[in-house]
């Protein structure tokens, strides 16, 4: 069972009131921010998101997990990548952007961002059409 817990933000100023964020908001900015980086295939999901995804509803937490501790918070990203790119790079890149955006959005510092590969996208071709040219 999920543990419901949100984080509280750290304010100078508390005399309007808290501002708490969940962790479905970190694993949705997360999973936008490592998508928009060349170079990933697409996101790892489960069976039921695919279904969701082929109905229309995109779901932009796909492959991310977040995890509450008191060190920090932990950020697992489950991806392919696409054939030809440099893993390490494109990892690399993956994470300063996570970090970047949940910095720039929530002022969140994170401990860590773990990125896993878990598969390598091909491009899908198109059969060539064999034309029969006359001599």
């Amino acid at each position: 069972m999920k543990e419901n817990r949100l984080l509280e933000m750290n304010q100078e100023d508390s005399t309007l009131g808290k501002v708490e964020i969940a962790p479905e908001v970190i694993e949705v900015i997360a999973g936008i921010a490592a998508s928009e980086v060349e170079g990933v295939g697409n996101m790892r999901g489960n069976f039921a998101s695919g279904v969701a995804e082929r109905l229309g509803k995109k779901n932009h937490g796909k492959g991310v997990k977040v995890e509450l501790s008191e060190d920090g918070i932990s950020i697992d990203i489950y991806c392919t990548m696409a054939f030809g790119v440099s893993i390490p790079n494109v990892a690399q890149s993956i994470q300063d952007n996570i970090r970047q955006a949940l910095l720039t959005m929530t002022a969140l510092d994170i401990t860590e961002i773990n990125v896993h590969v878990v598969g390598i996208l091909f491009d899908a071709k198109t059969p060539e059409v064999e034309i029969d040219q006359e001599m």
